[in-house]
């Protein structure tokens, strides 16, 4: 299970949001013209997180930018070189308002050194029943066309039976729904989907 996103009130209007003065990190504010609006104020009591306590009346200060908290979801990492799947954390960038239904963007290029990762959305799972939670895979398209490293956590889960051998990293997220506005935590309950994904694979 996801842990929630926790909100605070902007100072300016206090709807809630979960953006923050980046310099003192104390400060919360929904957008960054609000930030600047309270800026004149909030510039005697904005402390950087990593300034001494002590501020010095001369000192000028800028408006820093608003940053937006990461979410963490759990995510299935299949490695080549390792014999089984795991489940990992993944950080996701959140894009626009909550309200505009837009999908946080997942962090997962750490995985993906060799090019930028392609994705499928998973919608259907064991004979052709939709899936509740579609699911995102990432995979490296360029290890794909290479034909290697063979992913032997892929291998096992289809017990060698796949028609052609899937290659190079994957990441699988879970959406929170079929709209896919969001993502839940995956886990082993969603390798059953996957298994028959990879074994139809051609």
């Amino acid at each position: 299970m996801s842990s929630p996103l926790i909100k605070h009130p902007c100072t300016i209007c206090c709807r809630p949001t979960t953006m923050w003065c980046s310099r003192c990190q104390n400060a919360w504010y929904c957008s960054p013209d609000h930030l600047n609006n309270d800026w004149p104020r909030h510039r005697r009591e904005c402390v950087p997180t990593n300034a001494p306590q002590t501020q010095y009346p001369n000192m000028i200060a800028t408006p820093p930018p608003v940053q937006t908290e990461l979410i963490s979801v759990s995510a299935l990492l299949f490695m080549p070189h390792e014999d089984r799947v795991r489940v990992t954390t993944v950080q996701c960038q959140p894009q626009g308002t909550i309200s505009q239904g837009m999908c946080p963007t997942p962090l997962v290029q750490e995985w993906f050194t060799e090019s930028v990762p392609n994705t499928i959305i998973l919608t259907q799972g064991l004979n052709g029943e939709p899936l509740r939670f579609p699911l995102h895979i990432w995979y490296c398209p360029t290890s794909l066309q290479r034909g290697s490293p063979v992913n032997r956590a892929i291998y096992r889960i289809t017990s060698g039976q796949a028609a052609k051998p899937w290659c190079g990293p994957v990441v699988v997220l879970k959406f929170n729904g079929s709209r896919r506005q969001g993502y839940s935590d995956a886990g082993t309950n969603d390798l059953p989907a996957l298994s028959a994904y990879f074994l139809a694979y051609t």
